[in-house]
């Protein structure tokens, strides 16, 4: 039975691998070319897939009716992920981003969203989508058509699943077209760029003083990058910090899908009823491990998580907490 799902964009990743990102006007040389399976939500839930196992995390989203859908399939079904709950769209290309990536980690990315785009609030009413609605218990909703954001949201909440928001691109429309989905969200998750543009703030304690004014019960998840993680609401803010690459005989590759990874694992230990604190702490682990491998897709799988856990574990790191906001 499906317990998680994860909606919105799944696009085929060229990334371009380079020795730094080019300025205005500037041809750099491509190192390495790779083509491979990407999309935030697809990534989310093969992120999910890799510790719930198979069959336990379903993806909802839109593919075009050509190779590269088909394709997009096949490694869903490879990774344990159902995708009964994808819509096929003949005529229209499935989405595609195009990612230029440094000797930093650090990247650029163009994407063309292509079939993604199509899936509509009337779609979900569809019995093989609102099938899987209603078994979750965890719904994240990250970048499909704002309407259908917030129709997923609404019915993920009358069929009380905890839902798990991540707006992507669609922040900088602004606060107020966020709200009507933020009603139906548990979590609101945004990095901190991010919040930055749609609150004006990125600091923990400000982000849980703004989100408490928002509605009762709302929590927003900051994802920092090299400094970890917030948790943020009106009882406070829990900072969980980085892992230490470094110190562990480490270093970072690819930033890209590090976010992703971060979610996958935190929604997946909501799933398998953990505390808010060990899901931020897993989501941390998650991410900093994806950030290690090449791959856009390169989050652990459950061994490989439990086993950078504990070698975290060792070197004493603590999350901090702060008073109620």
């Amino acid at each position: 039975m499906v317990e998680l799902i994860c909606c919105g964009a799944i696009n085929w990743d060229i990334n371009l691998f380079v020795e730094r990102l080019p300025r205005a006007g500037e041809e750099v040389r491509v190192r390495v070319i790779e083509r491979v399976s990407g999309g935030t939500a697809a990534n989310v839930s093969v992120a999910a897939a890799r510790i719930l196992g198979p069959g336990r995390v379903a993806f909802i989203g839109a593919l075009g009716g050509d190779e590269i859908g088909a394709r997009q399939l096949r490694i869903l079904e490879a990774e344990g992920v159902d995708h009964s709950g994808v819509l096929i769209v003949e005529g229209v290309e499935s989405g595609q981003a195009y990612i230029t990536i440094d000797e930093r980690g650090e990247n650029e990315i163009h994407t063309y969203f292509g079939a993604n785009l199509k899936l509509t609030p009337e779609r979900l009413e569809d019995p093989q989508r609102r099938r899987l609605i209603e078994e979750a218990r965890v719904a994240v909703v990250m970048d499909p058509p704002l309407e259908t954001a917030e129709r997923l949201a609404e019915m993920s909440k009358e069929a009380e699943a905890t839902v798990i928001w991540d707006p992507g691109v669609y922040v900088e429309r602004g606060l107020e077209a966020l709200m009507d989905v933020m009603e139906h969200v548990d979590y609101f998750v945004l990095n901190r760029v991010e919040f930055e543009t749609l609150l004006g703030t990125s600091d923990p304690g400000e982000v849980a003083g703004r989100v408490a004014e928002l509605r009762d019960g709302l929590k927003a998840i900051i994802k920092m990058g090299s400094e970890g993680a917030a948790l943020c609401s009106g009882e406070g803010v829990i900072h969980m910090p980085a892992v230490p690459l470094e110190r562990l005989g480490l270093r970072v590759v690819n930033t890209v899908g590090c976010g992703d990874a971060f979610l996958g694992a935190f929604a997946a230990s909501l799933v398998e009823g953990l505390g808010e604190e060990e899901a931020l702490r897993r989501g941390c682990a998650a991410g900093a491990y994806k950030a290690t491998r090449r791959e856009t897709r390169g989050s652990p799988r459950r061994g490989e998580l439990l086993e950078l856990l504990e070698r975290w574990r060792t070197l004493g790191g603590q999350p901090s907490r702060s008073q109620e906001a």
